[in-house]
């Protein structure tokens, strides 16, 4: 005990002399007899630097909504001492939402995946303050916000109450997408909140103990062994994977009696499980969970619901055919809070299906509101419709023509403002810009008149591609806002970044980049898929092992860190718990 308690009091010592040690994780895994190094990588550096702040003249009131990916980031990373934060949300934690699949079969314990947010703003320069309540209006005139309690006040109703701000960042993620069909509100488990999961794991083994009673029918017991998940994304396929690993591996032997009558099924709407995946590790997948006895049914979607049957309704053929169930997971995507509709209706942004905003993470139509995570959208520009503002600002003789010289000024703005531009190059194969304009010109001209111009860039805008709504995505957007908050005075007087092709001047701040990593597909029997940017594709025990490194050194804190480490090295010497609690 003292030799650990000395080696991580040296530890901390270090990384409060070397701030930088604190983006290193070294998890030993024993099992697999290496130990890999996982470092975080910041796709920002360089592009903004970090402002001192500057204390004189009021603070701005910056109030955030949400303590979900996005916002936990902004928060983690936004340092300037300018600001009085507020934060509102209706739970005051942080949670790890990519282990609650985990959390429902009794691998990680659910307290080990969530760090109250209290403690990851409370050592801050900026002034911070939480509130726990949830936002139902917003008012972008009067720049306030309305809340109300999520917990009765002496009236017997929630007490409301309202924030004003100066700047609103928007972090409130979205709820599940039922696509309006009849009875998944009352009878299906969902899989958003650390509250579901304890909820679906309670489910689970009640459908155990309900179907052991001595009396049940034969036919009861098969329909309250019969699980569904109903989605055949990475949610869904993780969840099925992770039941059937709890049921084969320890519920079998606790439950002798009922382990035969067990069923899982996954229904997707479409051709195809982890459709976003390559199609090798779709067709793994697949052989996979059958092997496993996992029954995987493409082309049918849920029509209905009851307590009991679950109607689906055969795209080919049009059959429709009742499945009775005992439990039913609906992960079938995202889709807009009415709080964040009402507020699109407000700004004219009624017809969209998601928040809009820019580059910057700014809602249109909204100078002092920002929105990020899966609550919203960036809406990308498109090269053929800022063709002619382009040509133009790079013609600054005005001879109808670009030379090498101005064309090469253009290049790197063109492709940092537009990124379909090099999603049209990788797909291509192209090495650079300056070869797909080659390909364009007739000639070996080295004028470049605005046809050439737009004939290279005719086919770039087809490569549009909206972000998925991933954690990934969400911290990367965090961290981004959080370092052009911690320059934004600095910046009022120097103003860096791309050329605006609509308008005059320059952006303060270049644009969101999102960076991929990679994608994580667990399959269970611990066996895991990996894509990799470039589509490299692994899949094996070995991945299984990089997943366990790279999720723990994701964690937000080293206290949740040493829970789920432990809480895993648990479960592979007692195995899962199979309790209710």
């Amino acid at each position: 005990m003292k030799g650990a308690y000395s080696f991580f009091e040296s530890a901390s010592k270090a990384i409060r002399q070397n701030p930088t040690l604190s983006k290193l994780l070294v998890l030993t895994t024993v099992s697999s007899g290496g130990a890999l190094a996982y470092a975080d990588y910041n796709p920002f550096q360089g592009l903004i630097t970090v402002s001192s702040g500057n204390n004189e003249g009021p603070k701005k009131k910056v109030v955030v909504l949400g303590t979900g990916w996005a916002s936990t980031s902004f928060l983690k990373n936004l340092k300037s001492s300018s600001y009085d934060v507020q934060i509102v949300s209706p739970r005051n934690y942080f949670a790890f939402t990519p282990l609650l699949p985990s959390v429902t079969n009794g691998t990680v314990e659910a307290r080990s995946i969530v760090e109250p947010i209290r403690n990851i703003v409370r050592k801050k320069r900026y002034n911070v303050d939480f509130k726990e309540a949830e936002c139902y209006r917003i008012d972008p005139v009067n720049k306030k916000v309305f809340c109300r309690s999520i917990r009765p006040g002496n009236s017997g109703g929630p007490e409301e109450f309202t924030v004003d701000y100066d700047v609103l960042v928007m972090g409130m993620g979205a709820k599940v997408n039922t696509f309006n069909t009849p009875g998944v509100e009352e009878h299906a488990h969902f899989l958003k909140e650390v509250d579901d999961a304890q909820k679906l794991r309670r489910s689970i083994i009640d459908c155990y103990e309900r179907a052991n009673i001595p009396t049940v029918s034969e036919e009861e017991r098969k329909r309250m062994m019969h699980f569904v998940v109903v989605g055949g994304g990475p949610t869904g396929v993780e969840y099925a994977a992770e039941l059937h690993d709890l049921a084969f591996d320890d519920l079998s032997k606790l439950y002798p009696a009922v382990k035969d009558y067990l069923k899982i099924t996954l229904l997707e709407a479409g051709d195809h499980i982890l459709n976003m995946f390559d199609k090798r590790i779709t067709e793994y997948a697949i052989e996979k969970f059958q092997r496993d006895g996992i029954d995987v049914k493409t082309g049918s979607m849920v029509t209905k619901l009851s307590d009991k049957d679950i109607l689906t309704k055969d795209r080919k053929s049009g059959e429709t055919i009742s499945i009775p169930y005992g439990l039913v997971l609906w992960s079938t995507g995202v889709a807009t809070r009415p709080v964040v509709r009402d507020f699109m209706n407000q700004i004219g942004q009624a017809n969209r299906r998601v928040l809009a905003t820019d580059e910057w993470l700014r809602v249109e139509g909204c100078n002092d509101v920002y929105a990020l995570g899966d609550c919203a959208t960036i809406n990308q520009r498109k090269v053929m419709e800022d063709i002619a503002s382009i040509f133009s600002k790079a013609d600054k003789d005005n001879t109808g023509t670009l030379d090498l010289k101005e064309f090469k000024q253009v290049v790197s703005h063109i492709c940092e403002r537009y990124p379909q531009v090099e999603l049209y190059l990788e797909k291509k194969k192209l090495k650079s810009f300056d070869t797909l304009l080659k390909n364009a010109q007739e000639d070996d001209k080295k004028q470049i008149d605005i046809e050439t111009f737009k004939k290279a860039l005719s086919e770039v805008d087809s490569q549009m591609k909206s972000l998925p709504a991933t954690a990934q995505v969400a911290a990367q957007q965090g961290e981004y806002l959080a370092k052009c908050f911690n320059r934004m005075e600095q910046c009022e007087k120097n103003p860096e970044g791309p050329l605006r092709f609509r308008g005059e001047g320059r952006h303060r701040f270049h644009p969101f980049r999102y960076k991929h990593f990679g994608q994580f597909a667990p399959l269970g029997g611990e066996k895991t898929a990996l894509q990799r940017p470039g589509d490299r594709v692994s899949i094996g025990t070995d991945i299984q092992w990089l997943w366990y490194s790279v999720y723990a050194s994701k964690l937000v804190s080293w206290r949740t860190r040493m829970l789920v480490v432990s809480d895993w090295g648990r479960r592979f010497i007692f195995g899962r718990d199979s309790s209710k609690i």
